[in-house]
């Protein structure tokens, strides 16, 4: 496994639709490790490929229960609304108001190309969503309606630790 770069808001890959994964071969394998790898050191919940240089429909996520690898995502369903911070690692440093559904349903494939069915709620149902914009070429900031100053980030984390 190795650490990936992830790159920034004003790459041009970030803003390209990725092609689907044909391939379900050990550079696949690959990938899927390298990205968990870099997610885990970025102290992050989610990355898609695109983020690492790579133009596939690639994704993993985990919001601290396990890894969910998704190839070739595609969300199926979509329900109720929730309104929330969100940030991402190729916007550094800032943290949006964003409205996302508050139940998604998607199907996506293994790493093996086993397709595999997900209803999520909360975080992990907004990660996927973002995590989607991505392989479509879309930051979260396009969607968001308010950039959060310093003092309600740090109000915002402070809430959650106490959680």
């Amino acid at each position: 496994m190795a650490l990936r770069k992830i790159l920034t808001q004003e790459e041009a890959t970030l803003h390209k639709v990725c092609r689907e994964v044909t391939k379900f071969d050990s550079k696949l394998c690959e990938l899927l490790d390298d990205m968990t790898e870099t997610l885990y050191d970025a102290n992050g919940v989610g990355l898609a490929a695109p983020q690492v240089g790579i133009l596939r429909r690639v994704v993993v996520i985990d919001t601290g229960d396990e890894v969910v690898e998704m190839v070739n995502p595609k969300i199926l369903e979509t329900s109720g609304e929730q309104d929330g911070m969100e940030g991402c690692l190729s916007v550094p440093g800032e943290y949006w108001l964003v409205k996302r559904p508050s139940v998604v349903k998607a199907t996506a494939q293994d790493r093996e190309g086993n397709w595999f069915e997900i209803e999520a709620e909360g975080l992990i149902a907004r990660c996927i969503c973002h995590e989607c914009d991505h392989l479509d070429g879309h930051l979260y900031t396009e969607i968001a309606y308010r950039k959060l100053t310093e003092e309600e980030i740090a109000s915002l984390q402070g809430a959650e630790d106490e959680e």
